[in-house]
């Protein structure tokens, strides 16, 4: 088939139908009714004279001509995305654009709310939307189904550009009323206590990771689906919980708590953002990248004079 008569779309759906391994889900992904995925899949069998994906029992598998070409056609629709994202101008006063991020509630809270408020005076019709960290969203930024990669850099992969966004300290947060925490925390009273964590995923989160990598002592009482969620089951309680810093002072402004350094030296936690290669050069997104970095900034100078 000529490249001329060659719907580049098809591209797309054919990635997409390789990944998922199922119509239907393609087409959720795609925002595309059933039978148009089915039509697509139809029109690429044509196309490349396979059957892509054939029927194995109740799961469909990819052809091997599929699997060979998958990585080829992921790039290049990766490339594409890229080159119309630079192609476009980016005026942050009128533009239009979604921004898809990846980010955790933590980062969410202490970061990208803030910089939301400065938005709506400089970029009042920009949209984001922000979704949580799975354990897929290296594979979802390969795709270029997001913009921005929001996490630790222990939580990162691949080669794409990745840089430095802020760095954060974990602290030890309690009830202001805590009875065993008005005086200085020693390990002793810190192992005593029980103990408030968050699980978010398989992989952990960076700090517990460390902790459980060097024989964790402490004594979990309460896991938490969110970091956000952690300060609320302090009060009226005698358990302790670390929390990074910027949450923690956020925190402590809408409940009574108390902030207090840890009794054993703790890492610096790197947050870093990553982005599909392909939009190194892309203005808008450069630009969303600047915003976040300001925004760190400023919360850097807010925990200064603190």
């Amino acid at each position: 088939m000529r490249l001329d008569r060659f719907d580049l779309n098809l591209l797309v759906a054919f990635d997409i139908l390789v990944e998922e391994r199922n119509v239907t889900r393609a087409a959720k992904r795609l925002n595309l009714t059933q039978s148009a995925m089915s039509a697509a899949l139809r029109r690429l069998r044509e196309a490349f004279a396979d059957d892509i994906l054939v029927q194995h029992g109740k799961k469909m598998i990819p052809t091997a001509a599929a699997l060979s070409l998958a990585p080829e056609i992921s790039a290049l629709v990766a490339d594409l995305r890229g080159l119309i994202s630079r192609g476009l101008a980016f005026n942050p006063a009128d533009s239009q654009r979604l921004f898809r991020i990846v980010a955790s509630d933590y980062v969410t809270t202490v970061l990208i709310g803030p910089l939301v408020e400065r938005l709506q005076l400089i970029a009042p019709q920009v949209r984001l939307e922000i979704t949580l960290p799975r354990n897929n969203i290296s594979e979802r930024l390969e795709d270029g189904d997001i913009d921005l990669i929001i996490s630790p850099e222990r939580f990162l992969e691949g080669q794409h550009p990745k840089e430095l966004l802020f760095e954060e300290n974990h602290v030890v947060v309690g009830w202001a009323g805590n009875p065993h925490i008005q005086q200085e925390l020693t390990e002793e009273i810190y192992y005593q206590a029980g103990h408030v964590t968050v699980s978010v995923s398989r992989d952990g989160t960076f700090i517990d990771n460390h902790l459980r990598d060097r024989g964790d002592r402490r004594r979990i009482e309460i896991w938490c689906a969110a970091f956000s969620q952690v300060a609320w089951m302090l009060p009226g309680t005698t358990r302790l919980a670390l929390m990074h810093e910027r949450l923690a002072k956020v925190m402590a402004n809408a409940l009574p708590l108390r902030i207090m350094q840890p009794p054993t030296p703790l890492p610096v936690m790197q947050e870093m953002m990553q982005y599909h290669q392909a939009r190194a050069a892309d203005p808008g997104l450069n630009w969303l990248r600047a915003q976040l970095g300001q925004a760190a900034n400023a919360f850097n100078t807010e925990l200064d004079c603190q």
